[in-house]
């Protein structure tokens, strides 16, 4: 008698049924509404888990207005916001949770995706900085070429033009 091992398909490239778990890297502000709502819907479309991480800068301590501001009063700012997002996500029926973290951004996220051992990871991008980094910013950048997994990057929408009032 022979026994074959049993047959296993090869391994291959990861399919969307493998997005378990999601990583949503924001910045909170209204230039990351589009990454959080395509990080909402895809968590909600894959029935994945969606972990939002939110990094403060320790050296980047102004304000809007030039006010510097404590660490505990931008952390309570960023928990708040993250909360507003959680509530969202939770509403869309997506398993949501939120940590925020100290530290450079690109670096801190890309830890964050390692040690938590996420799926995916969706950050937002601004579009500011050099000629190079004209089309995604430095922190998404970073993001994409030191991710232990795949990243989605989602371009800031432009404000769109007012509506001219029609003339009476």
């Amino acid at each position: 008698m022979i026994v074959l091992p049993e047959a296993r398909p090869a391994p291959g490239p990861r399919t969307a049924s493998a997005v378990r778990r999601i990583l949503l890297a924001t910045d909170l502000s209204p230039a990351s509404e589009g990454a959080t709502r395509q990080a909402i819907d895809l968590a909600r479309d894959l029935a994945a888990n969606l972990l939002i991480v939110s990094v403060i800068d320790p050296a980047a301590r102004g304000v809007p207005g030039g006010r510097v501001e404590r660490m505990d009063q931008r952390r309570a700012s960023r928990e708040a916001a993250a909360q507003e997002v959680v509530i969202r996500g939770r509403a869309a029926g997506v398993a949501v949770s939120f940590m925020v973290w100290e530290g450079e951004p690109g670096p801190s996220i890309v830890d964050a995706a390692t040690s938590e051992q996420v799926d995916m990871v969706i950050v937002g991008s601004h579009g500011r900085g050099s000629m190079g980094r004209l089309l995604i910013g430095s922190v998404s950048e970073h993001v994409v070429r030191h991710a232990p997994c795949p990243v989605l990057v989602v371009r800031a929408r432009a404000q769109a033009p007012a509506e001219p009032m029609p003339l009476v």
